[in-house]
């Protein structure tokens, strides 16, 4: 095909190793056709705020043709776009109208499953048992005198078994809802197929790929058992899926995968990256994902579950850095995404939980490495808990009763009323309903007020990208002695200095002979030679 923007942007080919990446859950962040779902136009509309937040580089969730089961990440057809988000040209004029303004798009790609509606699991349900349509899929022949019990223990993700039976008598393997199957990697022509679509998207002029469940994709030989019924009691399952510990799960072979797609990533100009949503059990074993023959960065889960202590974090943080520096890539850290309750009602929800979040924030951009925001956190949206039931649509709901609908809700640009400006001027739909708290949380009422969240992350993103002590990317930060339940670094570029201070001490604390104040998540009060910071805040401090 002939790329509609070949050339993405190329002033700095290693632009991923410090950037600051906007999460957009495409959803929920601007409808700019009024039926109540974010699109591309939407997207498109909005890059000028992005631009003005003073992000690098914006991350879309899954905006491909699919029957939306699991919003977007059961895909159809991994070339097209689905009608709800726009058309293939929408995407190219989002992409065009991105590099103009100097933003970089990465996009989603999921390949450890795809959509029950796709056309190789049609073909594989209808050509039946031991046909090579199904051998690009993982089915199996259930056990019992009848077949009649799944091949194996294995959970879903989602809760329940793992496998599905067809008419014909066998199963097949989905970790995630029944309408996303499995893909077997192991097929050759599987792994041509999402090289293909590797390239397909590069030559639109996507700068990148967050590689969905990238831990995944190959499953133990012989699928054995698990174990589940002899596990000690009190020990939950989700505590393995999630940790990696499974047959099922950062098995080897996947980094066969990797090594194969970093020559189509480098074969491109502007720097193209990848980034693994994967977990493992040890930092060790995920640090394989990173490396000059694979992918460019992995998520550091840690950082997000990190609890609201000094101890918690700082322990973190060495981890992560550590890391970092043995594979030489950069560290990411994030706070909130998609899949995980927001991290203001994590820390507290209410008044506390946002000053803890605004805290955070500072904490996480005064870091080297790559940072992520998740749409909506630079305007301190909590969870939204109370969503009725009848309106959460997330697969995982029905069968655990935990849903992701809560940190998904479309957030608030202007006005009084719900959907407050999500779609065009008079549209009242919303997938989902935004709490009548949010009107005083909106971009139009944040803008330009004093100590609101929203300036607080423009000052900060601001001087991340300006200040010479923030410009590092990998390597370790210098602690200071802060007294108990006291976090305090410095990062120095030149004969520049920049100390970021969090006190999690539980009272006020006098901060003094780090220089003057930069940006404070609250408002600092001058003491003697020093600067009284209030509980649960914290400011950055420079010295020349």
């Amino acid at each position: 095909m002939t790329a509609t923007n070949p050339t993405p942007l190329t002033s700095d080919d290693d632009w991923w190793r410090s950037a600051v990446v906007y999460q957009v859950y495409v959803r929920s962040f601007a409808d700019a056709d009024g039926d109540g779902v974010g699109d591309l136009r939407g997207i498109r509309e909005r890059l000028p705020y992005l631009r003005d937040l003073g992000v690098d580089a914006l991350w879309l969730t899954p905006f491909y043709t699919s029957p939306q089961i699991d919003a977007g990440y059961d895909v159809a057809d991994y070339r097209d776009v689905d009608p709800l988000f726009g058309t293939l040209t929408d995407f190219d004029a989002m992409i065009t109208d991105a590099h103009t303004l100097g933003l970089r798009i990465i996009v989603d790609l999921v390949p450890n499953h795809t959509s029950s509606a796709h056309l190789w699991f049609q073909a594989a349900l209808a050509a039946g048992p031991d046909s090579p349509e199904r051998e690009f899929y993982l089915f199996a022949d259930g056990r019992g005198e009848r077949g009649e019990l799944p091949p194996n223990d294995w959970e879903s993700i989602f809760g329940g078994p793992a496998w599905t039976r067809v008419p014909d008598g066998q199963w097949y393997l989905h970790l995630f809802d029944p309408a996303q199957p499995d893909l077997n990697w192991r097929h050759p022509e599987v792994r041509a197929e999402f090289e293909d679509v590797l390239r397909f998207w590069l030559d639109r002029g996507v700068d990148g790929f967050r590689i969905d469940v990238a831990h995944g994709m190959i499953k133990a030989e012989g699928l054995p058992d698990v174990g589940f019924s002899s596990m000690t009691t009190g020990q939950r399952q989700s505590e393995l899926l999630g940790k990696g510990a499974l047959p099922y799960f950062d098995q080897d072979e996947v980094h066969e995968i990797y090594r194969a797609w970093r020559p189509i990533l480098d074969s491109y100009p502007g720097g193209r990256m990848a980034v693994a949503e994967a977990w493992a059990e040890t930092p060790q074993r995920l640090a394989r994902y990173i490396g000059p023959d694979e992918l460019h960065q992995a998520f550091s889960f840690d950082f997000l579950d990190a609890t609201w202590s000094a101890d918690s974090f700082r322990k973190v943080v060495d981890t992560a850095l550590a890391e970092s520096t043995i594979v030489g890539a950069p560290t990411t850290w994030v706070l909130s995404n998609h899949d995980r309750q927001r991290h203001v009602t994590r820390y507290g929800d209410g008044e506390v939980g946002l000053r803890r979040a605004r805290a955070a924030a500072l904490l996480m951009l005064a870091l080297p490495g790559c940072a992520y925001v998740y749409q909506g956190e630079e305007l301190g949206l909590p969870e939204v808990l109370d969503l009725p039931d009848e309106l959460r649509q997330d697969p995982a709901f029905l069968r655990t009763g935990e849903s992701r609908d809560g940190c998904r809700v479309p957030i608030p640009w202007s006005g009084e009323l719900a959907p407050y400006g999500f779609g065009p001027e008079g549209s009242e739909l919303s997938w989902l309903p935004a709490p009548a708290t949010w009107r005083a949380l909106s971009v139009a009422a944040q803008t330009g007020v004093a100590g609101s969240t929203l300036e607080l992350y423009r000052a900060a993103l601001r001087i991340r990208h300006e200040h010479p002590a923030l410009a590092g990317t990998i390597g370790g930060v210098t602690w200071l002695e802060g007294g108990p339940g006291m976090l305090a670094f410095h990062r120095t570029g030149g004969d520049t200095t920049l100390t970021c201070v969090v006190n999690i001490s539980g009272a006020p604390a006098l901060v003094e002979g780090y220089g003057r104040p930069v940006v404070a998540s609250e408002e600092l009060t001058e003491q003697g030679s020093g600067h009284l910071l209030p509980v649960d805040a914290a400011a950055w401090f420079e010295r020349r």
